[in-house]
């Protein structure tokens, strides 16, 4: 009876025990000089937009995030800049983000998706960084850093398990 009552309570307790977040964040690299930034909204990303300073391509001047159909503001600037676009498919979500930064600018990002896809923009100058998440399954959620109305000065990335609200469970009566 007495191992009946502690494996009938351990197991009530992981019944009731809520499920981890699965939240990690890649630390921002970059001088961070300029205004904070966040490109966090609800739902999943499915599209990226990056703007390239045109004159030697050394800085990364804007980044815009799709969530749905909706775009994010403009982090930074687009004026200046020859724009990237990658638009995610069904099921895929960016798993890496990668790039460089150099004399106070992020000067290159590239993203990664689960497919293998990638989009690659500005030049490979400067310190290297590599964002991805600690937890299987994990996607990145949204960016953050700094911006100084001309370029990106710094940049971390935001990584969680994406859980729709959609109930896929049918119930019959």
């Amino acid at each position: 009876m007495y191992v009946f009552v502690v494996f009938a309570a351990l197991g009530t307790m992981g019944w009731t025990m809520p499920l981890p977040d699965f939240y990690s964040y890649s630390s921002a690299v970059g001088d961070g000089s300029g205004t904070e930034f966040s490109t966090a909204r609800p739902g999943q990303i499915t599209g990226v937009k990056v703007y390239e300073y045109p004159y030697g391509g050394q800085y990364i001047n804007g980044i815009q995030l799709r969530y749905g159909n909706n775009w994010t503001e403009l982090v930074g600037v687009s004026y200046y800049g020859n724009q990237e676009e990658m638009t995610l498919f069904d099921n895929e979500y960016i798993v890496q983000v990668s790039g460089k930064y150099y004399s106070g600018y992020i000067s290159e990002v590239m993203f990664v998706s689960n497919h293998g896809r990638f989009m690659k923009v500005g030049q490979a100058t400067g310190n290297s960084f590599n964002f991805y998440p600690t937890h299987d399954g994990s996607e990145l959620r949204f960016l953050s850093g700094r911006q100084n109305g001309f370029a990106l000065t710094s940049l971390g990335a935001h990584w969680a398990v994406y859980y729709s609200n959609t109930n896929t469970n049918t119930t019959s009566t």
